[in-house]
């Protein structure tokens, strides 16, 4: 009986024992039980005949679900059922009037509408790859995005009408077809869709058009800067798009929810967590054309959404809304996304009350990930033992001067300690395969690394400098090599310097991001020099990269020198431009700002720094 009685007790006691010994005992144990579940679902699902992928279960969605809304957008909601005769019909109209085939690449260069969905549900029904066009882009970029992964026919929005106009020439050389989402087009060179799809039928598409597809077949191509020169398009293959239909339902999500999706659909965070992820779960996606800060709440109390999707600027754009009485009444209970400070999340949770904030670590062409399953404010995820042995990565010693990793005399890689910054690589093996990027194989080849802790190894190269914590919660660092993120959106230095070097007075450009109080990630800088006996010409300087660059992507700050520092590899240094900023008193060149309202750039005075960093300026 005594033995009975302590074995009961020992019971008893042992949740507050693991709770004050292992304080994430069960957070942990849990997620593993999750990540087994996620794994055996997706092993099941390989396993079927005829193979099944992720247009095959919206099939299922829209036979279980049909009258229930898909997608909700402005004064329109469309069904599960809508949405399968929209595709039915693009498909079709697609079939009838250009003569491509299973396999041919399409590009979208379309904003967030259900156009966007209805498109590349169709051409999935099609068996078509299909490469999402960030509809920012213009010009030589547009054009280089489109090229690099052999598309042989452009989908475009009626309002990119122009933007397709100025590279129309160069598109018809190639032979490319051209349509635009209009009831009509009167541009030669170009056929409208909208009408056409109208007039066809919406009757089911037989499997037997994409019978050759496989696992290994790309799905879509997703633009990323990686880590030098113009965006790469990173290949998203079948089977990657399968496993990844469980990052809303392994956070949580169920067919009840409501997923607020105001995020580009052209980036992985908008088509694959939230779209692709919400076709998984048989939720109903409200999307926005555009983030709006002043109308985030409204749309969710208007449509009882219950899952929010953010980058950090997302969160910090919020609480830096006007507080209202009513900032807690509404039915989110879930946030997923990454990105966002310490400090935002903690004044993101006091001000809007009671949500609970998935942060994750992921990268588009990547082959591994983590989630903040803990809600510990800060990390993007946390070390576990059983999720290293599935993906096996590491921080490895990193040296920012020679932007390369550090190593030891037998020429391997050093890891870093527990509490040291370092670069997380990993392991590329089949369960986590790197497919690289379309009709690029150097970049490719860059992102892998070899020799990491034993000859003959192979590792991807994320790029990224992440620490862990003595208590194994995982925080990301910083980004290295050419590349920075702004207004959620990642700039190639490379490209920037090459629109730069374009104008007839800069002779070399060396581009990076600097820092800016209150705000995520870095903003666009550049040190440039003059050729002989040129003058800086402000205003042109602000025309030109307002025509070759996206928004995001325009330096805010010039910084003209008489010569650029590199290294004895002849690689420009950057460092000490980062750490000297766009202060007025740490830089002493003359130094220029980007005024939009004015359009040109004028001299940086402190006054300007001043009101840059009370935020004053809105950048």
């Amino acid at each position: 009986m005594y033995i009975l009685s302590a074995f009961l007790a020992g019971v008893a006691i042992l949740p507050l024992v693991l709770h004050v010994l292992c304080p994430y005992f069960w957070e942990d144990f849990f997620y593993l039980i999750n990540m087994v579940w996620i794994l055996f679902r997706f092993a099941r699902r390989r396993k079927r005949k005829p193979l099944f992928f992720v247009l095959d279960r919206f099939l299922e969605q829209a036979a279980k679900y049909p009258t229930r809304p898909f997608i909700v957008f402005e004064e329109k909601s469309f069904t599960y059922q809508d949405t399968d005769k929209r595709s039915n019909q693009i498909a079709r109209a697609l079939q009838k009037h250009i003569g491509f085939k299973e396999g041919d690449t399409v590009a979208l260069y379309m904003e967030n509408k259900p156009s966007f969905i209805f498109t590349w549900l169709a051409l999935a029904k099609l068996g078509c790859p299909v490469a999402l066009l960030n509809y920012n882009i213009r010009s030589k970029s547009l054009l280089h995005c489109f090229s690099c992964c052999g598309a042989t026919l452009l989908i475009a929005a009626a309002e990119l009408k122009d933007a397709v106009e100025d590279v129309l020439p160069s598109l018809r050389t190639q032979g490319v077809s051209v349509f635009i989402m209009a009831k009509q087009c009167n541009s030669p060179g170009m056929e409208s869709l909208t009408d056409k799809a109208a007039e066809a039928s919406d009757e089911p598409l037989s499997a037997s058009l994409r019978e050759h597809v496989t696992f290994r077949s790309p799905a879509v191509y997703i633009y990323t800067s990686g880590t030098t020169g113009l965006p790469k398009a990173a290949v998203i293959s079948q089977d990657r798009l399968l496993a990844a239909m469980a990052a809303l339902a392994s956070n949580g999500v169920i067919s009840g929810d409501v997923i607020y999706l105001n995020l580009p659909l052209y980036h992985a965070a908008g088509f694959v967590i939230a779209f692709i992820g919400s076709i998984e779960t048989g939720s109903t996606i409200v999307l926005r054309q555009r983030f709006s800060a002043s109308q985030f709440w409204e749309d969710c109390r208007k449509h009882n959404v219950t899952v929010i999707q953010y980058i950090g600027e997302v969160l910090r754009y919020l609480c830096n809304t006007p507080k209202k009485d009513n900032d807690q009444e509404h039915s989110v209970r879930l946030a997923i996304g990454n990105g966002v400070r310490a400090d935002v999340w903690r004044e993101f949770l006091n001000r809007f009350g009671n949500i609970q904030v998935r942060e994750f670590y992921a990268a588009t062409e990547g082959n591994v990930g983590f989630v903040n399953y803990t809600g510990k404010i800060g990390a993007v995820g946390r070390a576990n033992f059983f999720h290293r042995k599935l993906f096996p990565y590491a921080l490895i010693k990193y040296d920012a001067e020679r932007e390369e990793p550090m190593r030891d005399s037998r020429g391997l890689c050093i890891e870093a300690s527990k509490g040291e910054t370092g670069l997380l690589v990993s392991r590329i093996t089949k369960i986590a395969p790197f497919v690289g990027y379309a009709r690029n194989d150097q970049q490719t080849e860059k992102k892998r690394l070899r020799d990491v802790f034993q000859k003959g190894d192979l590792y991807f190269n994320s790029g990224d400098l992440l620490r862990i914590d003595q208590d194994n919660f995982i925080y990301f660092q910083d980004r290295v090599g050419d590349t920075f993120r702004w207004k959620g959106e990642n700039v190639a230095t490379t490209e920037v310097a090459d629109v730069l070097t374009m104008m007839d007075h800069i002779q070399e450009a060396n581009v990076y991001g600097v820092k800016v109080e209150g705000h995520e990630g870095r903003t666009g800088m550049a040190a440039i020099t003059l050729k002989a006996g040129a003058e800086f010409d402000p205003s042109c300087t602000f025309s030109h990269v307002a025509s070759y660059l996206p928004a995001y992507a325009r330096p805010r700050f010039i910084r003209i020198q008489e010569c650029l520092e590199i290294t004895g590899t002849f690689k420009q240094k950057k460092v000490k431009l980062v750490e000297e900023g766009f202060s007025p008193a740490s830089v002493s060149d003359p130094l220029y700002y980007m005024d939009e309202k004015g359009k040109s750039y004028i001299p940086m005075t402190q006054e300007i720094y001043n009101a840059i960093v009370s935020r004053n300026i809105k950048l």
